[in-house]
Order: structure tokens, then sequence, then C-alpha cells
């Protein structure tokens, strides 16, 4: 594995191995050269007791030379008599220096590891950063064999923990609970369904936090527009507050106050007032503040809410990330990640302690791209399943049967068995709100206007997600779009 690419914590992970074997193998090698010199001392002394006792033999047969016979004669005088020590015991009777170096350099040869990369390597445009960093090739092709069963090993054991089949999800398990928090000041701008898990694993960890929320509720009282506080949403920033974290009156006393921003809301409109609306992001931002979105917005949003951020003298990462309300609470979110790499790097802890995984994607876009292609797959695919559910309703099919034979076959996965769940037991509580796989749907769907390309599924999907919106199932789980199909 390439160390140089890797963060600290697991460069010391892959240095305390190398040391193990090291040590593992001097152990080794030490049995091999004691157990060499004890079968030499033993070939030693029973070559000189052999040597005694052909002595003997020898004289006893030449005082009785006179009564043999000459075919007797003849068979002693032979090349082949017995009792003669044979060559390899005289050679072996004192181990030479030069086959213990031998023995020496081929075990340490044995066990030389890869130079790591050069880190110029690190500002290549096609480098993409998988497990939170990039697995080198390197990584078993100049392995012994017996290492790499170790590490196989010991990934096997991590799978079976952590239920996960990636390399990825194993090297964050098994540094997830053992981060080392950065020394930033961190803020946090948006406590929602995602936010409200992220924030309490960065405080778990360790993180300064400081946080800040609200519920823009539009009132109109005389023809005026009025921003009101939603208690509930007062309250949650207590919790957090209780538990360690620090509260900000607005966002732009967050992110002065602070090294690291982060943001997650709902759309691409209340990502540009979070940034350029009163006391917003961008009257805080000072040269060397990081601006982190990682909201779920379009392309366009993103590449300008970057300029302006970089204008004023601050760095921008977009970072939106893919799951739902359960993974934000368990840490396993993936994070997609495009923009300032530095920025990146420097968010490493948080992204540990809030994902599973994370990608560095490149320049800014490329997040918010690939982010929206994979909510209209789920989107998408969730349609689908509501279609599937309704049909064998109507034919007189047993929906409980048809989800059993889904979970015996090659579609079964987690997100298909929770969602046919939640319509079998009418049971639609929001892990991920309807109306924010509808957004998804509708940006990947320009998205793919944007260089004339045909989303004919995506734009049936979106349909029906709108369907169940006139139904009144905005703020339900997208699993309620099950209903559009019932009405």
């Amino acid at each position: 594995m390439i160390k140089a690419n890797k963060g600290k914590r697991f460069q010391q992970a892959v240095d305390a191995v190398e040391e193990f074997l090291k040590k593992a193998k001097a152990k080794e090698l030490a049995k091999e050269l004691a157990k060499e010199h004890n079968s030499s001392d033993e070939k030693g002394k029973k070559s000189e007791g052999k040597a005694k006792k052909q002595t003997g033999e020898k004289r006893r047969k030449s005082s009785d030379t006179s009564s043999h016979s000459p075919q007797k004669r003849s068979r002693d005088q032979s090349p082949r008599k017995r009792g003669r020590p044979p060559k390899d015991d005289k050679d072996s009777l004192s181990p030479q220096p030069s086959s213990l170096k031998k023995l020496a350099m081929k075990t340490v040869s044995r066990f030389s590891w890869p130079p790591p990369s050069s880190e110029d390597n690190l500002g290549s445009d096609s480098w993409l950063i998988h497990g939170h960093r990039t697995l080198g090739t390197e990584m078993i092709l100049k392995k012994p064999s017996v290492t790499y069963q170790a590490i196989t090993k010991r990934l096997k054991i991590s799978e079976e923990d952590s239920g996960s089949t990636s390399i990825q999800a194993a090297d964050s398990t098994a540094i997830n609970g053992n981060i080392v928090p950065t020394d930033k000041k961190i803020g946090f701008l948006g406590l929602g369904l995602m936010g409200s898990g992220i924030v309490s694993n960065l405080l778990k960890m360790g993180h300064s936090v400081t946080v800040w929320n609200r519920t823009a509720e539009k009132k109109t009282t005389g023809g005026f527009h009025s921003e009101l506080w939603d208690e509930d949403e007062s309250t949650k920033c207590e919790l957090f507050i209780q538990e360690g974290a620090h509260m900000g009156r607005t966002p732009a006393e967050v992110v002065s106050s602070c090294d690291i921003t982060f943001a997650c809301v709902a759309d691409p409109k209340a990502a540009k007032d979070l940034v350029l609306g009163p006391s917003g992001v961008l009257q805080g931002i000072r040269p060397g503040k990081c601006y982190v979105d990682m909201s779920t917005v379009d392309p366009e949003t993103v590449a300008e809410l970057a300029q302006v951020i970089v204008s004023r003298g601050g760095r921008f990462l977009e970072a939106p990330v893919s799951g739902n309300q359960q993974l934000s609470n368990d840490g396993r979110l993936v994070i997609l990640a495009a923009g300032d790499q530095g920025v990146y790097e420097d968010c490493m802890s948080c992204f540990l302690a809030m994902g599973k995984t994370s990608f560095f994607l490149g320049e800014v876009g490329n997040a918010a791209r690939m982010m929206l292609i994979l909510n209209m797959v789920q989107g998408s695919f969730m349609a689908t399943i509501a279609e599937g559910m309704t049909l064998a309703q109507v034919t007189g099919q047993s929906q409980q049967t048809l989800l059993d034979i889904l979970n015996q076959g090659q579609l079964a996965n987690i997100f298909l068995d929770q969602k046919c769940q939640n319509i079998l037991q009418g049971n639609f509580k929001p892990d991920f709100y309807l109306k924010y796989i509808q957004k998804d749907l509708s940006l990947a769907i320009a998205l793919g206007d944007s260089v004339n390309h045909p989303t004919p599924m995506a734009a049936a999907a979106n349909e029906v997600y709108k369907r169940a919106k006139a139904l009144d199932q905005s703020d339900n789980d997208m699993s309620a779009v099950y209903r559009a199909y019932i009405h």
C-alpha cells in the first residue's frame, strides 16, 4: 500500500504491521539458525561416533585378513565400503558463514516493500480517491504469499464485522472509532435529517463544532413576508449544545469564528440564500476560511457559490452525501467531494467521522453531477418497486411473497427490503423526504437536457413523484410514492 497517499492514522497502522512482520521474521530466522546449528552439532557427533566405530572395525578386519576369502577381500576393497562417512556429513560439521549470510539475505529479500509513490502524482487530474485515500496497485503484486494471506485474513475479519465486501469500507471501519479529530474549529449550518446525524458523529469523535439552523416559514401579513424560528429547530440546537456544541447566531458569525464551515440544506435556492442572503456565509468569509457545501444541488449553483467564496479569499469544496437518515446517524454516509483538494485533506477527520467512504472527483461541479445521477437511479428504482408492489396487489398476488422472492434473487438489497417493508406496514416516516428525491430527479433531467442526453425513465418516475406530492406526500418518505399508484 502506498503510505504517501494515506492519512496519518493509516500510515501508523501500516508501520505497525511492518514492524510486526519484521519481528516475526526475526524470530523465525533465529529459530531456523538455531535449528540448523543444533542439527549440525548432532550430525557432527554422529559422524564422530561412526568414524570411531569404523576405525575399530577396520582394526578387527585387518587382524582377520588372513582368514578372509579372496571374494570377501575384493568386496571389502570395493569403493562402496560400508562405514565410510558421507561427504555431506563432513561438510555439515560446522556451518559456513557464507551459508548463514545467504539465508539471512534470502529472508530479507523476501520482505522488501515497494517504494512509496511520488507525491507528484497527487496532483494528477486522474487522481481518484477511494476509501478516503487511493489504494495502490502495488498492494499485493510484490508481496510474498504469506503476507498476502495475512492481509486477506485481516480484511476477512473486518468484512465479517462490518458486513462490507469492499476494501474501502473495511479500511474505514478499522479507522472509525480511533479518529484523531482535527484541531480546526468546525462550523455546521443546517440540522435536518442528514445534518443532525453528521453533527452528532462529529461531536462523538471529539471535534469542536459550532451549529446554526433555521426553518424558513413564510407567512404573509399585510403583504410582508416574515421569517420565523421553529420551536422544534431551536430545541434541536439546544440538544447539540448539551452534547458540547456551540451555537452561532447567524451563518456569518459561524463562518467568521470557525476554520471550516459545512452546510447541508434542502435545495439550490436554500444553498444560495445561505451564502448570499443577509448575515449570510459570504459576509463571514475571510482569506483562508473554508466552506464545504454538502447540499445536493445542480452544477451551476455549485459553480456560482464557489466563485463568490473564492473571490473573497475563501476556499471552497462541494461534498454532497449519498445515504439516508439512518446511515447519517450510523456514520456510514458516502461523501462525494470536488473542488479544493487541500480542503478535502483538511476535512479528512470529519469525513471519517461522518462516512464510511469518500471520493475526490476533481473540479467543482463533478460531485454535483455524480450525486444527481446516483439519486436519479435511486428515485427511478423506488418508483419501479412501488409499481411492482401495486401490480402484485391488483392481480391477486401476495406482496409479502413478492418481497420474499425478490430477497432471494439478484435484486436483493437493504434498500429494496426496507422500502417494501414501509409499504407492507403502511409506515412512511421519512428517512429520505419524497419532495427531495423528486427535486433531484428534476435536476437530473435538466442535467441530461444540458448535454442533449435523453432521460425517459427518470422523466416517467418524476411524474409519479409529482402525483404523490399532489396527494400531500411531500414530507413522507420516498417510499410513499406507492400511494400515487393506489389513488
